[in-house]
């Protein structure tokens, strides 16, 4: 099939926009997302870095508390803490809005597709406290700027990230015959969260020929890595297990003295296995094109995978060039998120418009309307992320919501709607149907027809 500058904005964009333009080919398309991040500096959200100021203040403020209980001081640590907690879910609340400012205004739709396709396949956020609020921070700054790089370099920066620690309790991990543990202490056993996720979510693959021998050896391989109460990355030798590992068949370690290194040079090997070549090739072909892809589709994004070392530009280059990838039967149904800002990316939502929503507003008009849909904002219920399948998306209580969403929710973020005999054809662009159409001029208001657009089932699939 030959390439298409609606579909690709449909099947690998934000959707169509009535104002900003599609692209002119894949190349095009490879150089918007690996050129300057423009919507990142218009639509800007604090990097991890950047956040961890917040969790420093918070761990003063604790200690500040229990040095002086009872003390005026200890009270004002309590308040500090409180407020700084109420910044941080404000802001969370703020960075939800610029990524829907984004998904609506970007020139370059494939780079906001690819992270959150990255974010999710690297799930990751926090417990309690402030660094609940450490999801989007840590996708600014370990998953965003490696999109189209080497898949290694992603995967050390998501796997080795103090958010990932903490949110899969690596940092409560003690090898069994380690320093720590002749000690003895509250930190006593072996935590194999982290280890089975790289190998069966991040890297190999469910199927992939591995055991509970492989996971175990690489637990005992990642005992050490942990992070400060500030959120900084650490490796604690006196937690270490001693020895050597075998990790689907090749030995690490074993020296005196236990490294972070061992753990890089593990994951470096992990991510050129074949299997998880195929692991990826499989995943995004499922997320971009559909359920049961074309199998000759996931074997060149595999080949492709393996002849450029997880090259991850190449990889989504034959994944566009693929004539798989062109098809004009919509396949795959949209996401929560996904909806919401490709509707407004066809409004033209003003960026303004959401920068004047407090975090209350924010939340009735998008959060709480994405939890109906299926999509707990930035809270997953595990590590595996979103479903991909399309039946988790197309059920009853979602499908209300969505209706209910799109004919109640875009007039209370603009004045003016746009002609719905028009819209049909800027937000559906060739895959409208006649049925869409005649609902939009039938509608009894110009608003109950872009809400039908926006709630027909033709809007629903890329």
């Amino acid at each position: 099939m030959p390439f298409d500058s609606k579909i690709a904005e449909l099947r690998f964009g934000c959707g169509l926009s009535p104002v900003v333009s599609g692209p002119t080919d894949t190349n095009q398309m490879i150089a918007a997302a690996t050129g300057p991040d423009t919507a990142a500096t218009r639509f800007p959200i604090e990097t991890f870095d950047t956040f961890t100021r917040r969790v420093s203040h918070v761990v003063e403020q604790v200690k500040l508390r229990k040095k002086n209980r009872g003390s005026p001081e200890a009270m004002a640590a309590k308040k500090s803490i409180r407020v700084t907690n109420k910044e941080a879910r404000i802001a969370q609340a703020q960075w939800l809005g610029q990524h829907i400012n984004r998904w609506v205004w970007t020139d370059s739709p494939l780079r906001e597709r690819l992270t959150l396709f990255w974010a999710d396949h690297f799930t990751a956020t926090g417990k309690a406290g402030v660094i609940r609020r450490a999801a989007s921070p840590y996708v600014e700054e370990a998953i965003r700027p490696r999109i189209l790089g080497r898949f290694e370099d992603l995967l050390l920066a998501s796997v080795l990230h103090p958010l990932m620690i903490h949110y899969l309790d690596q940092d409560r991990s003690v090898g069994e015959n380690s320093v720590q543990a002749a000690k003895g202490g509250r930190l006593k056993g072996l935590n194999e969260n982290l280890a089975r996720e790289v190998l069966e979510l991040h890297t190999l693959g469910v199927s992939a020929a591995y055991d509970q021998v492989d996971v175990r050896e690489l637990a005992e391989l990642f005992t050490g890595l942990s992070h400060s109460r500030e959120m900084e990355l650490k490796f604690r030798k006196q937690f270490a297990e001693p020895g050597s590992e075998t990790v689907m068949g090749t030995a690490y370690g074993g020296t005196k003295n236990p490294h972070i290194r061992d753990v890089e040079t593990v994951l470096r090997d992990l991510a050129r296995h074949p299997a998880t070549a195929r692991h990826i090739a499989s995943k995004l072909a499922v997320h971009f094109i559909s359920d049961t892809p074309d199998p000759d589709l996931v074997a060149a994004l595999e080949n492709r995978f393996l002849e450029t070392d997880g090259d991850l530009a190449a990889v989504t280059q034959a994944l566009l060039d693929h004539p798989a990838a062109w098809s004009p039967a919509p396949a795959n149904v949209k996401p929560a998120f996904n909806f919401v800002a490709s509707a407004l990316r066809a409004l033209a939502l003003p960026p303004d418009a959401l920068g004047a929503l407090d975090e209350r507003k924010m939340r009735r008009l998008f959060v709480q309307p994405m939890v109906q849909m299926g999509h707990v904002w930035e809270k997953p219920n595990g590590p595996d992320g979103l479903p991909e399948e399309d039946a988790a998306w197309i059920i009853p209580q979602g499908i209300a919501a969505r209706l209910q969403w799109a004919v109640t929710m875009p007039q209370q973020l603009m004045a003016v709607p746009p002609d719905p005999r028009a819209f049909v054809t800027t937000a559906l662009g060739p895959f409208t149907t006649p049925a869409t159409e005649f609902a939009a001029k039938a509608a009894e208001s110009r608003w109950d027809g872009v809400g039908l657009v926006l709630a027909s089932p033709a809007f629903q699939r890329t």
